[in-house]
């Protein structure tokens, strides 16, 4: 009775999430196998795979996909690069480092609707924003980023707001080096290149694991941005994967089709998850 009674209590808690997850993914897989379309709705009935099949072979699909994977691979690859560098930066005492740190942090805060918002009107405005005044000011013409560089704009977006997470993490994880290694290492007239090759990086190996695989599992679901600066254009040119299926489901109406690539994009998160895991598991058996 001892052994039972934990479980009898978790018994609610655990029903509850377990219905919490798999009656949408049970919806989803339903939705996915029928046909469903709010325009037609005269056409019913078992779909089999047609809808997988319309969806991978949507004229958009390649182009979402390889997208997707740009803007995974760039803000991943910022943000790792240049959070390993301001946490070095900011890792030794210095006036005004509390507050310093406070600023830094602070834009993962931010909404990603208001992100996109500002981004859009603030900055990238080839108008007022603040870097055509700048491309002015040096008398060059204003750039239109948002419709030349659609894809590096959202980069720019999701980029300066996960930085500061990756940032954080790096902070933390260099307040627990060995101080004495790092100065034995100086004593013994290493030069920083030296020590951050053999002493730093190695140490933030399995923050960089932790940072990669955070932001990799959230980067797939990039939407707010999108939807709220470029609206996936011009053309399909800043369209991923989750805009993609955005506009299966309420541009096109077809709820069937979205499911399907619902589906397809929960596989294409596992299968990073999984790969992503056991990377982050060889770094904690070093």
């Amino acid at each position: 009775m001892n052994r039972l009674l934990p479980r009898l209590l978790l018994t609610p808690a655990m029903a509850t999430l377990f219905l919490w997850m798999i009656v949408p993914l049970v919806m989803t897989i339903y939705f996915s196998l029928i046909r469903y379309n709010l325009m037609q709705p005269d056409q019913s009935g078992f779909a089999g795979l047609e809808n997988f099949e319309y969806f991978v072979t949507d004229p958009s699909f390649g182009t979402a996909v390889l997208n997707t994977v740009w803007l995974l691979g760039s803000v991943i690859l910022i943000t790792v690069v240049v959070g390993i560098a301001i946490a070095l930066l900011i890792n030794d005492p210095f006036p005004g480092r509390g507050i310093v740190r406070v600023l830094l942090i602070s834009p993962f805060f931010v909404m990603p609707t208001v992100n996109a918002l500002m981004w859009k009107n603030m900055m990238m405005n080839p108008i007022y924003g603040v870097l055509a005044q700048v491309w002015m000011f040096f008398g060059a013409q204003p750039v239109d980023w948002l419709t030349d560089y659609p894809l590096f704009s959202v980069i720019v977006m999701v980029s300066w707001q996960w930085l500061p997470f990756a940032t954080l993490i790096f902070m933390t994880s260099l307040q627990s080096m060995n101080h004495e290694q790092l100065e034995a290492a100086r004593m013994d007239g290493a030069t920083y290149l030296q020590q951050l090759r053999y002493l730093y990086l190695p140490h933030l190996g399995r923050s960089v694991a932790v940072v990669v695989m955070i932001e990799l599992i959230f980067l797939l679901s990039i939407f707010a941005e999108i939807y709220t600066t470029t609206g996936g254009g011009p053309g399909d040119a800043s369209t991923n994967v989750t805009f993609l299926i955005f506009k299966q489901a309420l541009l096109n109406f077809d709820a069937g089709v979205a499911s399907a690539g619902a589906l397809f994009a929960v596989v294409l998160a596992n299968i990073a998850a999984v790969f992503l895991i056991r990377m982050v598991g060889k770094n904690l058996d070093k």
